[in-house]
């Protein structure tokens, strides 16, 4: 959420950033500066009279002593008319508040200078790209078709037991998915993130705090008689354990890990582009979090993004790093790095990660702060990134590493394994 002292100081900051996301309301600004000034205007009124009270309930005591009843009297009629005003205004104010706070939420993050302009993904600027395509046989299948020959996977029995979209591991297949996730997780230990292991299902104040709520309600599934709502990432659940909370600058930077399964109802169209594992209503993913103070947290943002590249280049898998434009950028994000696999047996980049920078949008949300050295209490920045997002990976692991003979397990994976094919 966007701090209200931005509206006050830079607007055209806030108009040039929402023209660079698209944004269709760009109205919203003009009517929540309105409010605010509404809202201020009033705040000063009600402050004035709380002093006018307060002077008259000295004077009030002073006339009494004097034996000045009548006068007292009058002063009381005159106070009692000053509480109801201030009760009035306080209405006001609260009415005001809520309607500045109901237009401030439908307002995404403002992009960073570094964000290029664009409308799509086709927009976004590519950073780098490292490994090696594997030279694969006319014989190629893709992991579909490889699932199927060895019996890795069922996607009709995902759909028997539940719908297109959640499936069925099986064997080898989830014995490859819980190896994933235990070498993810410990990855991201040795880097020094402490593991969580959070709740699957959120209430709707911990969905509002990281900005799922209310841009994805229509993608996240809501468990009405409770209100909560199945967590579409481990973010949410982990950047809330800050929520409400004050650290001191000692403990930053904090650092933390979880593995979850990941529920989104939008599951795009039907095609070879959501074939198989391409796009899932339940999938498995490791996610990073860490919460950081201001000036460090592009740094902190390039370290992420080095961190899950050096994890791809020890799955021996051909990636690139995408730099969003700012018409593909997620609501909350201020800058996002894609990281893209290619799949060498459906020729084409599948995205398997995300990093981000949030800056202070999710935060003053969830009001999650530290106290600097000067005892001053500041709004943290967060940030997260996909270490990693398990279908996409386990694609194109069976997609670039078959051969005649099988699937080839990297060496990083091997010991996790417990062996070096899928045959």
């Amino acid at each position: 959420m966007l701090p209200i002292q931005l509206f006050r100081q830079n607007k055209e900051l806030i108009l040039e950033g929402l023209k660079k996301r698209n944004f269709k309301e760009p109205e919203l600004v003009g009517q929540i500066i309105a409010i605010d000034e509404e809202r201020r205007r009033i705040q000063v009124e009600n402050d004035n009279l709380a002093a006018a009270i307060n002077a008259a309930s000295k004077n009030i005591g002073q006339l009494m002593g004097q034996g000045k009843k009548e006068e007292a009297e009058s002063l009381k009629a005159e106070v009692a008319g000053h509480k109801e005003q201030t009760k009035q205004l306080a209405e006001k104010l609260t009415a005001l508040e809520h309607e500045q706070y109901d237009l401030v939420i439908r307002l995404p993050n403002i992009p960073h200078s570094s964000v290029p302009f664009g409308k799509s993904a086709e927009d976004n600027e590519v950073v780098r790209q490292g490994g090696i395509r594997p030279d694969l046989s006319a014989q190629k299948l893709p992991h579909w078709e490889l699932t199927e020959r060895y019996n890795l996977i069922n996607f009709e029995l995902g759909t028997k037991l539940t719908g297109s979209g959640f499936p069925v591991y099986i064997g080898q297949g989830a014995k490859l998915q819980r190896a994933l996730i235990s070498y993810f997780l410990n990855y991201n230990i040795d880097a020094g993130y402490t593991e969580y292991y959070p709740p699957y299902m959120v209430n709707e104040e911990s969905a509002r705090g990281t900005g799922q709520l209310p841009d994805k309600e229509g993608q996240m599934y809501h468990a009405r008689d409770d209100n909560f709502y199945l967590i579409p990432t481990a973010e949410v659940p982990v950047t809330n354990v800050y929520r409400d909370e004050i650290v001191k600058e000692s403990e930053l930077p904090i650092k933390m890990t979880a593995y979850t399964p990941c529920f989104r109802r939008e599951a795009g169209s039907y095609g070879k582009d959501v074939r198989g594992l391409n796009r899932l209503h339940q999938f498995d993913k490791v996610e990073i979090v860490q919460l950081v103070q201001p000036e460090k947290s592009y740094e902190v943002l390039e370290d992420m993004v080095l961190h899950v590249e050096k994890l791809l280049q020890s799955l021996e898998l051909e990636y690139r790093i995408l730099r969003l434009c700012g018409g593909d950028m997620g609501f909350t994000s201020a800058l996002t790095f894609d990281f893209e696999v290619y799949s060498a047996a459906q020729e084409r980049w599948l995205e398997v990660s995300s990093t981000s920078n949030f800056e202070s949008f999710q935060t003053n949300r969830l009001k999650a702060r530290y106290k600097d050295a000067s005892g001053k209490t500041q709004l943290l920045h967060s940030l997260n990134g996909s270490s990693l997002a398990l279908p996409r990976i386990v694609a194109c692991l069976l997609e670039n590493h078959q051969t005649p003979d099988g699937i080839r397990i990297p060496k990083a994976l091997q010991s996790y394994f417990g062996g070096e094919w899928i045959k």
